[in-house]
């Protein structure tokens, strides 16, 4: 099973266009990629893709780990409750967590501030062979941060004032140039923003304020951020538009319905390694006589 390219293409924010996510629908693609739903549910069909993407991603990470050359990081961003928990858990059920690391970007250490802004993800990439997944990550700092400037001052480039236009552009090309690093270096970067809507946000929101098991997935900052709403949106706007390339894409997928989300990213994902075009490794002549020897004794015994 894979998406295909015309889905890819909808999906995907073309470098040096505009991201126009106010033109972008958070509940579905325009492309019905589910085929005829006659006989099933969209959910059920959602469902059964994502299951097989979860099979493909399996076998794409083996090939990603025998091939040992290359190393895929995949970054998830997104606005509260927009889903980036439950797309890891559910896509990556499949993967073998020894060659996957999970790292959660929050409120940066007094370690992380005396550093530029880019160390914390620098240090947490993914070795050769493996997958990292980033849920939030460097881009934090011209998203979160330029909605609310004032923590430049943790130790930014002009503590204590409003930042000028040029600090965002400056960072959106040091972004750009340290993803084309890593391509070049053999990391794949596939970049997911999950477009949920405001309505949605809210309803996720007041089911967890109805849940008592899931008041700890509350908090009152949560309903705070919701507040610069607008200011987000053109924060991620811009973000997305002048960072977007050729060598390190942003997706931007509907999340308003999480089983069309998570099939719709281990689709995005499995593409991804595909793209790489991994051989497995080629075993030698005298290689290939040792393991028929050792056939034959392990039949003998």
């Amino acid at each position: 099973m894979k998406l295909d390219k015309p889905t890819m293409r909808e999906l995907v924010v073309r470098p040096g266009m505009p991201a126009a996510l106010h033109a972008r629908s958070t509940e579905s693609t325009k492309l019905n990629w589910l085929g005829a739903t006659k006989a099933k549910k969209r959910k059920e069909m959602a469902e059964e893709d994502l299951q097989s993407f979860v099979e493909e991603l399996a076998a794409a990470q083996e090939r990603l780990w025998a091939n040992g050359t290359r190393a895929l990081l995949v970054v998830l961003q997104a606005m509260d409750a927009a889903g980036k928990d439950g797309t890891i858990k559910h896509v990556m059920s499949g993967v073998n967590p020894q060659g996957c690391e999970v790292t959660a970007f929050k409120q940066p250490s007094a370690d992380e501030l005396s550093h530029d802004f880019l160390w914390p993800a620098a240090k947490a990439l993914p070795g050769r062979g493996r997958i990292g997944i980033f849920n939030r990550s460097y881009y934090e700092e011209v998203l979160v941060v330029r909605v609310h400037p004032e923590l430049l001052a943790r130790g930014g480039p002009v503590p204590g004032k409003r930042p000028a236009k040029s600090v965002w552009r400056d960072r959106y090309e040091d972004i750009n140039a340290f993803e084309l690093h890593l391509h070049r270096s053999g990391t794949r970067v596939v970049k997911i923003f999950l477009h949920v809507s405001k309505d949605e946000q809210k309803r996720r929101f007041l089911e967890r304020l109805d849940d008592p098991a899931k008041y700890w997935k509350f908090s009152a900052a949560d309903l705070a951020e919701r507040g610069h709403w607008d200011d987000y949106m053109t924060a991620y706007e811009e973000a997305l538009t002048a960072t977007s390339t050729t060598w390190a894409p942003w997706y931007v997928v509907p999340a308003d319905h999480k089983y069309n989300l998570r099939a719709l990213v281990g689709g995005i994902v499995v593409h991804a390694i595909d793209e790489m075009d991994l051989p497995l490794p080629q075993v030698a002549p005298h290689d290939t006589e040792a393991l028929a020897r050792a056939k034959i004794e392990l039949l003998a015994e």
